[in-house]
């Protein structure tokens, strides 16, 4: 299960970000900031998701040179590079919502994540989420990594509700 504190504060740091219009921005290395990272540049959030130290790769760098590798030496060192997009002046991802909480874990089977993903409310353990709106994404840790809810339910997957974003 990937740590929910992890996932919260990447999601504001996210927003955050997003708000201050800044093209680069790093999160800790850890491998919970990186699943969810991956999947929100498949969607189209993030334009470069890239691995290297505490000072920002260039553009030409994140594109030509491959990340560098992570040793006993370096590991406290690095760090996420996320490009952020931006389209007519506003940012791709302007809201990053934290669901689960550590304190209230939120789970899905693959019924209840059908039920939110057609915009339906779904009544679950540690209470009502609310279903997706237009250009919303919801993301879930699933046995095979973090999907996209869509992604989820075409490999029947359930898993724990992480965030949803817009």
């Amino acid at each position: 299960m990937p740590s929910v504190q992890t996932i919260s504060n990447m999601c504001s740091h996210l927003q955050n970000v997003s708000k201050a219009r800044l093209a680069i921005t790093s999160v800790p290395n850890n491998k919970f900031n990186l699943n969810l990272a991956l999947a929100l540049h498949r969607s189209g959030f993030l334009s470069h998701v890239y691995r290297a130290g505490p000072k920002p790769p260039t553009l030409e760098q994140m594109i030509t040179q491959e990340p560098e590798k992570v040793t006993t030496a370096n590991v406290a060192q690095m760090r996420l590079w996320l490009g952020m997009k931006y389209w007519d002046g506003k940012p791709v991802l302007s809201q990053a919502t934290p669901i689960s909480k550590p304190s209230r874990l939120m789970t899905v089977n693959i019924a209840e994540l059908g039920k939110l993903t057609r915009g339906l409310s779904a009544h679950l353990k540690g209470g009502v989420v609310p279903g997706l709106n237009l250009g919303e994404c919801l993301y879930v840790a699933t046995s095979q990594g973090v999907l996209e809810s869509r992604e989820a339910l075409a490999r029947k997957l359930g898993g724990l509700l992480l965030c949803r974003t817009n």
